[in-house]
């Protein structure tokens, strides 16, 4: 069951039980045409029906200007998203890159119906969306269909365990074309949030940056300072090829972001790493849950 209500001041939130528990539409006040989802109080992803390039989110952002750099400007895309919520990326790359060809693979049945009614995407737009597990999903594209994959999957706001091994990111890798990226956002935080595991801060962001560099040769991560530093919880964006990363670009754009990025590669990042050990479906285990008060 769901309730929407529209009152004289504009729109009001849309609350529905889907398959991850309660989510919301969440309208915002500045922004005529501007949603919030949130799932369980946790807010996922944020779309503009009047303008698709608008993306409120940092990470979002981050992932925006990846699939900037993917390719010339303009040029047609082949995106595999793994998660979908709001369809944020898939409509900012639909507004970007006219013509381009994206496959959403989202498990929520109901959240896309909900999405699909109450923020509808554009006629035209080559976009769709398979229902099923996202590494089901995956192992269904055929090599090398993709120019960029990214993975924005998040269960009770945490990444499944098999979505975060070392055979998960090779099968990544054979759906992509030589020379094709792939974008992982990830959470952690300090060892506060996870203090009664007994885990050291940003245990799970290391290891999977250990992970995904047994298949891929060059990789590069942008944050906040504050997460890379182990001083909060949040959003950490992956970015790995087979090629040279487009790293002085990233790191102009996340250095006059809102929110100011960093971008770390080489050297540094694999003292960042600081010899975390590759997990495989046989270790793997789910992004740590943030705290309380992350979404105060």
């Amino acid at each position: 069951m769901g309730k929407s209500r529209r009152g004289r001041g504009g729109p009001e939130s849309v609350v529905e039980t889907v398959h991850g528990g309660v989510a919301e539409l969440r309208p915002d006040r500045d922004r005529p045409r501007g949603w919030t989802l949130l799932i369980d109080g946790a807010p996922q992803s944020y779309v503009d029906l009047a303008d698709p390039t608008h993306l409120d989110f940092a990470y979002q952002r981050r992932l925006g200007h990846i699939a900037d750099l993917a390719a010339p400007p303009g040029r047609p895309l082949r995106v595999l998203h793994l998660g979908g919520g709001a369809l944020t990326l898939a409509r900012y790359i639909a507004a970007t890159r006219p013509r381009s060809t994206q496959q959403v693979v989202e498990i929520d049945g109901p959240l896309v119906q909900l999405v699909r009614r109450e923020l509808p995407l554009e006629s035209g737009w080559r976009i769709r969306v398979r229902g099923g597990d996202a590494r089901e999903g995956l192992a269904k594209i055929p090599d090398g269909w993709a120019d960029l994959i990214i993975a924005d999957v998040f269960a009770g706001a945490r990444t499944p365990a098999h979505l975060t091994s070392a055979e998960c990111v090779a099968d990544v890798r054979r759906a992509l074309r030589p020379g094709g990226c792939y974008a992982a956002n990830l959470t952690d935080g300090p060892a506060s949030a996870r203090a009664a595991c007994g885990e050291a801060p940003l245990r799970f962001l290391r290891g999977q940056i250990a992970t995904v560099r047994t298949v891929f040769p060059e990789l590069c991560l942008t944050t906040d300072p504050a997460v890379l530093r182990g001083k909060r919880f949040g959003n950490a964006v992956l970015l790995a090829a087979d090629r040279e990363l487009p790293i002085a670009e990233l790191t102009r754009r996340a250095a006059t972001d809102p929110e100011t990025g960093r971008v770390e590669h080489g050297r540094a990042l694999l003292d960042f790493t600081g010899g975390a050990t590759p997990v495989t479906d046989a270790t793997a285990v789910a992004s740590p849950s943030p705290p309380p008060q992350v979404f105060a």
